[in-house]
């Protein structure tokens, strides 16, 4: 057999010899490499040499042979006699400067490794201390009229039997977040079986207390008021972002400006908009790119942005550049600062200035050429909360933001016409576009649709309100149908609808289920919008499946195969289980007067920011809409 080809370091490839013929080169042939590697050796270091007396020694003759021309732009001259005193001096500074910088080094180089290291990190504290000092010395915000509308706890169903189920839930917040508190606290997440923290590249790897920032309008609504307010001093003392971390810009500023903002609009408390807004403007030099579409990732230190690597060729994700408008908005208003308003205004300018593929959005774009990379379209992950944003961009400006509204129609009508199709049981579901073709199968992410449909439908063009709602129904029912068909009676990761399959993961990989809430969530909006007994009937199920399955002394934790009756735990407490999956089961649960739908818009995290009912007032750096 022909033995392959090897490549070396540089990439290149050698060919493979021949099939017989020796495996290692001749002895001589390797001496003569070996003496003409030294002579090219002892050639290169005489040179270095020749070079390093040019550049290093003493003022003389040798200087003025090799003199670059650049002395006369660099060096002044006081006269024009030739005299060049300054230029003497200069270079006698220049010179003391060298034999300082040799003298600190020697003395650098005496000192033990454990010296060094104090050193160092007598260093980075003084220079976070002086960060913090110019973030603490910052000008204090502009005052606005800060929007109150209201509902924000209580909320009490009032039949008893659902009340008893709304206490359920509260209950397992409850036990969610003191599990964190006692094994996790102020790590990112929580590993229950384990008991200790736990924490993911999104966050860059650093204690930033994500669960706490993520669950406190959920403590808030629910009325545990002592949690919340740990959860607000933990964030007062110790929540810094002045730390040397790539963090996602897309996760960050959903959970956390997300989380910061909606606990100032419920509680009042200004540390909470302070935070925020110190956050904000380390994800700011994420916009820095020719085009202006952000950059993946963001070192909150040093601003240095990036992508991931995985994602078409460099490409930015269009649910991570898209999910920035609600957050953004409300920073503008808060501050009085343009900048936030014109970033996000900027990319859907951008955007409506491209041509898309059969009225589809691609998942991927190219931040440094403006093209679209790979044509994959989806509603589920990697282009799911960028429709979200379009819809609820218009119903947070008080439904004068039409621009979004008229590109959120037209997005969801390419999306009907490609994307969705009946299954042969006639299960609606939305496929994925990949390559000229549709993919039938759908993902738990994708289940937040139903949910969206039904929002978007007071509003929908020509009348087809009652369609769209019936659409969110569809969805919903064939979601529930995912769950239903599992062991646990919990949905897996993405189910496919061939090969006689419906409703049903097919691979390993899909078949987990890591606590998510996009099911829960459609459920809860059909339920405000219909009053069906059969969403609160479904969600019921689902806290069930929840509490038997999930739950172990020390938290939630996913599960990796939702068709076993005996699962493997995968030892991660979610943030968003506690700021999503339990925030809407239990609204599923209480009255429509608790965060109401035409005064609160929830993010994509389901944090409620208010309705900005600005009247014929405009942003700062936007034109009127009206």
């Amino acid at each position: 057999m022909t033995a392959p080809a090897l490549l070396p370091p540089s990439g290149r490839r050698i060919p493979a010899p021949a099939p017989g013929a020796a495996s290692f080169p001749h002895h001589r042939a390797t001496l003569r490499l070996s003496e003409k590697f030294i002579l090219l050796l002892i050639l290169g270091a005489f040179i270095t040499l020749c070079f390093g007396a040019f550049f290093f020694l003493p003022d003389g003759s040798k200087h003025k042979r090799f003199d670059l021309g650049l002395e006369d732009v660099l060096i002044p001259h006081v006269d024009g006699m030739g005299r060049a005193g300054p230029r003497c001096d200069l270079r006698s500074r220049i010179r003391a400067d060298h034999e300082r910088a040799l003298q600190e080094a020697r003395e650098k180089l005496r000192k033990s490794r454990e010296e060094l290291r104090a050193e160092i990190q007598t260093e980075k504290n003084r220079v976070a201390q002086r960060l913090r000092g110019r973030e603490a010395a910052a000008p204090p915000l502009p005052p606005v009229p800060v929007p109150r509308p209201g509902g924000v706890d209580d909320g009490d169903p009032g039949d008893p039997r659902v009340r008893e189920k709304r206490d359920k839930i509260r209950e397992m917040m409850k036990h969610a977040w003191d599990s964190y508190r006692q094994y996790g606290w102020g790590h990112n997440e929580l590993k229950p079986l384990a008991r200790k923290g736990h924490s993911t590249n999104i966050f860059g790897e650093c204690k930033m207390g994500a669960t706490i920032v993520d669950a406190l309008d959920t403590l808030f609504m629910m009325g545990l008021h002592d949690e919340f307010r740990d959860g607000q001093a933990w964030i007062e003392q110790n929540l810094d972002f002045s730390v040397n971390a790539e963090v996602s810009v897309f996760e960050v500023n959903i959970r956390f400006i997300g989380g910061l903002l909606a606990a100032y609009y419920l509680s009042g408390q200004e540390v909470f908009k302070a935070k925020a807004v110190q956050l904000a403007e380390k994800l700011l030099p994420a916009f820095n790119t020719p085009t202006g579409i952000p950059w993946a990732m963001v070192n909150l230190k040093s601003g240095v942005g990036r992508n991931w690597g995985w994602a078409s060729a460099g490409s930015s994700i269009l649910a991570e550049f898209g999910t920035l408008h609600m957050e953004f908005v409300h920073l503008t208003y808060l501050t009085g600062n343009p900048a936030y308003y014109q970033k996000v205004m900027h990319i859907r300018k951008l955007l409506a200035k491209m041509e898309r593929p059969n009225g589809l959005y691609p998942n991927y774009l190219n931040p440094r050429t403006g093209r679209w990379g790979q044509h994959h379209t989806s509603v589920g992950g990697l282009g799911d909360s960028f429709y979200e944003y379009l819809l609820k961009a218009w119903l947070m400006s008080d439904k004068t933001d039409t621009e979004a509204r008229k590109t959120y129609d037209d997005a969801v009508e390419a999306i009907e016409r490609h994307l969705i199709r009946k299954s042969n049981s006639g299960l609606t579901f939305i496929g994925e576009w990949k390559n000229g073709h549709l993919e039938r199968k759908m993902g738990h992410l994708t289940c937040f649709a139903g949910g969206m449909f039904a929002l978007g439908a007071d509003g929908s063009p020509g009348d087809k309100a009652g369609h769209y709602l019936q659409l969110g129904a569809e969805i919903a029912h064939t979601c529930h149908e995912s769950y239903d068909r599992t062991v646990l009676k919990l949905g897996p990761e993405a189910f496919k609808f061939d090969s006689g399959l419906e409703a049903v993961a097919v691979r390993q990989n899909e078949k987990y289920y890591i606590l998510r809430p996009e099911v829960i969530e459609t459920y809860w909006y059909m339920w405000r919008f219909t009053h069906d007994p059969k969403y609160r009937q479904w969600g019921w199920e689902a806290t069930q499946a929840i509490d038997r399955y999930c739950r172990v002394s020390g938290g939630f934790s996913g599960v990796k195969d939702v068709y076993s009756s005996n699962p493997t735990y995968d030892d991660v407490q979610q943030s968003f289980f506690l700021a999503e999956t339990l925030k809407y089961l239990y609204l599923l649960f209480s009255s429509d007067d608790l965060l109401p739908l035409d005064s609160w818009v929830f993010n994509t995290e389901a944090h409620p920011l208010p309705v900005l009912h600005l009247g014929n007032a405009t942003l700062p750096g936007s034109e009127s809409r009206r």
